[in-house]
């Protein structure tokens, strides 16, 4: 099969290089995708320029969807030719760049027939993220929780910076699913997408952040319906964080969490719960949320199936996997609005093994 690796440096646009390596074999608990549409994440190309040097180059992608080719000892909720999504194991071989991935059985989930597999693609990491944040780290709750101790205190507004993103937006279909509201969102070029997410006659605003950061957090104050507690930082640079802990409350018992692991967020101050929400911690990194990995995997192809779930706008680029190159460095590049960059397997056909 054909398969992308992926080398970085700081200041230089990546690169990336086709091979053929085999199929993968599964293990236990596991399957084989054979890959019709796989999309990218700006993590897949972080980790390459971060960890220049110290890492080989390799298959950072994540997000495939296509169907079962093969099945692990016991799987038994997939057979062969399923159409399916999955989320792959962060930093393992055998991702998303490539004709066939390998996926835990409990990060995979079917795909409804009206669901396309460009739709699909777009959902499993960015979503799962939207849903380890809001649930295991703020504590939220979710849709199906009528009683929920913290229904009351979500009422002053939750704080969605970054709404336009994939995280972002999953963030508020998930909020707007468990009728949480208002929700205060943050959000740029992608603006006119948000609005159609929220819900105004609730309370939900969006605030444009090219406006300045002052602006940011008058406009928040001014959305805010009381003291406001909760947070999800989608985007955890560039003033984020710091424009939101300017409207959290300082009286003890407001959360926010950031989505970029490793970062010393001293700004912060201690009267605010900070997380970092960690999409792998559904594999066990670094903390093991495989049962909310599970659920909310079926809960996402039951929303797909019944209408109150979908994917995140996308653009498929040219070239199949031959294409990824000119997706990383778009989303480093920041050329990224609203928008998830998608490539379908079978354009790479006639691609030799060369450098792209």
């Amino acid at each position: 099969m054909k398969e992308v690796l992926v080398t970085g440096a700081p200041n230089e646009p990546l690169k990336t290089t086709i091979i053929d390596s085999p199929i993968p074999t599964p293990g236990p608990n596991q399957l084989v995708i054979r890959n019709v549409v796989v999309g990218t994440n700006p993590k897949d190309w972080k980790i390459p320029v971060v960890m220049s040097g110290k890492l080989p180059p390799m298959n950072t992608g994540d997000d495939v969807a296509g169907y079962v080719h093969a099945l692990g000892e016991g799987v038994t909720e997939f057979h062969v030719g399923d159409r399916v999504a999955a989320f792959h194991e962060m930093m393992k071989p055998h991702g998303a760049f490539a004709e066939y991935t390998l996926a835990h059985a409990h990060t995979t989930f079917h795909l409804p027939p009206q669901t396309s597999f460009e739709e699909g693609a777009t959902i499993p990491l960015a979503a799962m993220t939207a849903a380890v944040g809001l649930y295991a780290r703020l504590g939220l709750p979710e849709p199906y929780a009528k009683v929920h101790a913290a229904r009351e205190a979500a009422k002053a507004g939750v704080i969605v910076y970054g709404a336009a993103s994939a995280v972002g937006a999953f963030v508020i279909k998930l909020l707007v699913k468990a009728d949480v509201h208002p929700i205060l969102a943050v959000a740029g070029n992608g603006i006119g997408f948000v609005e159609g997410l929220l819900d105004k006659g609730k309370g939900d605003v969006v605030v444009d952040y090219r406006k300045g950061d002052e602006e940011v957090v008058k406009g928040l104050k001014a959305a805010a319906k009381g003291d406001v507690l909760f947070a999800y930082d989608a985007v955890s640079e560039k003033g984020s964080y710091q424009n939101i802990c300017q409207v959290l409350s300082q009286k003890g018992g407001a959360a926010i969490t950031l989505v970029l692991p490793g970062k010393k967020y001293d700004e912060i101050p201690s009267s605010i719960t900070q997380s970092v929400t960690t999409v792998g911690s559904v594999h066990g990194q670094p903390d093991d949320l495989a049962l909310l990995g599970f659920a909310w995997y079926r809960l996402f192809g039951q929303g797909l199936r019944e209408g109150w779930f979908s994917g995140h706008p996308h653009e498929v680029v040219a070239g199949g996997l031959g294409g990824v190159v000119e997706g990383l460095n778009n989303l480093k590049d920041g050329k990224a609005s609203a928008v998830k960059y998608l490539y379908r397997v079978a354009d790479t056909e006639g691609v030799s093994a060369s450098k792209i």
